[in-house]
């Protein structure tokens, strides 16, 4: 690490974990979410459910980029295939990106779906586990530039994506 990615590192480790961020940034995916729909006059449940995810995922990796190796170590400490597979937390913001670009354009619904399902299912094994162990963790949902910890929010969060995905395979 840099000297300097080192400092900041160690000043957001000393932060106070605040789960008000997260919920912050999931209103705000709401916001765009309603407005988009107002705009367009498209309130059918599908749509709504794809702009929704499409939006979430392109946030949500943003935020995970802006610290990719601090991501893919903070990463790795809950999450069951990071912590198998070298790379894959360096991989999974690009993941989220690729699902986000694919929901908000309506590419490939059934592949996207899939993965999503896969992904996130398998995400929220490692959450729940995390949980189950009582230790605390810090979710990386939002990277780790902001000190989130981990909670049945995160868990809600990866289920919900989980379910509307279903609910969209099922569906199309």
């Amino acid at each position: 690490m840099e000297e300097m990615n080192k400092f900041e590192h160690e000043q957001m480790m000393k932060a106070k974990p605040s789960i008000t961020p997260l919920l912050a940034i999931l209103g705000g995916v709401v916001l765009i979410t309603l407005i988009w729909s107002a705009v367009t006059g498209l309130w059918d449940a599908l749509i709504v459910f794809r702009i929704f995810m499409g939006v979430f995922f392109v946030t949500f990796s943003v935020f995970k980029l802006l610290d990719l190796k601090g991501f893919a170590q903070a990463y790795a400490t809950y999450d069951v295939v990071a912590k198998k597979v070298s790379g894959y937390g360096f991989f999974y913001p690009f993941i989220e990106l690729w699902l986000g670009v694919n929901y908000l354009f309506h590419l490939m619904p059934r592949v996207t779906d899939w993965v999503t399902f896969l992904v996130m299912g398998i995400s929220s094994v490692g959450v729940l586990l995390a949980l189950q162990s009582k230790k605390p963790f810090r979710c990386a949902c939002l990277g780790t530039k902001i000190n989130v910890p981990m909670t049945t929010v995160t868990l809600l969060e990866d289920l919900l994506m989980t379910v509307m995905a279903g609910i969209m395979l099922l569906w199309l």
